[in-house]
């Protein structure tokens, strides 16, 4: 409702208009502020999904939403495999074949905003951290277009996710020597 708002406002033709809609905008911000609290106070009083998040926070591009969205939407993490994982968050290629015909493979399906937590993730990933940076960059150097690097980053991200959750150990990025 937010963005819906605010681009009614960057086309609002009278003044007034654009001030009562800045005004509903600013009762949106309180609003998500207080509900992002709540999320976070009940993360905080209970301990094993506190764990989870402090772990899940210790991998570069992981953020308190996309943490948020983890926890709420993803409860397999750790518990399946990660191609399972990746089909379940709407990362997995899926072939678009017929008889002889062989199509680009497509993602699709899944939990969509598992799917946009970890696209952003994975945009604050390839910015900051040096592994996936790198990671990304092979991949853009290969040919390969920008969106699908940063999809192949996400599922990465998410196959990692996925380990550390099953081993209950935090990310540790070790230094090239």
């Amino acid at each position: 409702m937010r963005a819906q708002e605010k681009n009614r406002r960057s086309e609002a033709d009278d003044r007034a208009m654009a001030e009562r809609i800045g005004r509903l905008i600013e009762v949106l911000d309180s609003e998500i502020a207080e509900i992002e609290a709540d999320i976070g106070a009940l993360i905080k009083a209970e301990a094993e999904i506190a764990d989870d998040a402090k772990l899940m926070r210790s991998l570069p591009g992981v953020g308190p939403v996309a943490c948020m969205q983890l926890i709420a939407q993803m409860p397999e993490l750790g518990r399946v495999g990660p191609k399972q994982l990746a089909a379940l968050a709407g990362l997995a290629p899926f072939n678009v074949d017929s008889g002889a015909f062989r199509g680009k493979r497509k993602i699709a399906g899944g939990r969509k905003r598992v799917r946009d937590a970890l696209y952003m993730a994975a945009l604050n990933a390839i910015r900051r951290a040096d592994p996936f940076k790198a990671f990304y960059a092979r991949l853009r150097q290969a040919g390969k277009p920008a969106k699908l690097a940063l999809i192949a980053v996400a599922r990465k991200l998410l196959t990692v996710l996925n380990a550390m959750m099953r081993d209950r150990k935090p990310y540790l990025q070790t230094k090239p020597t």
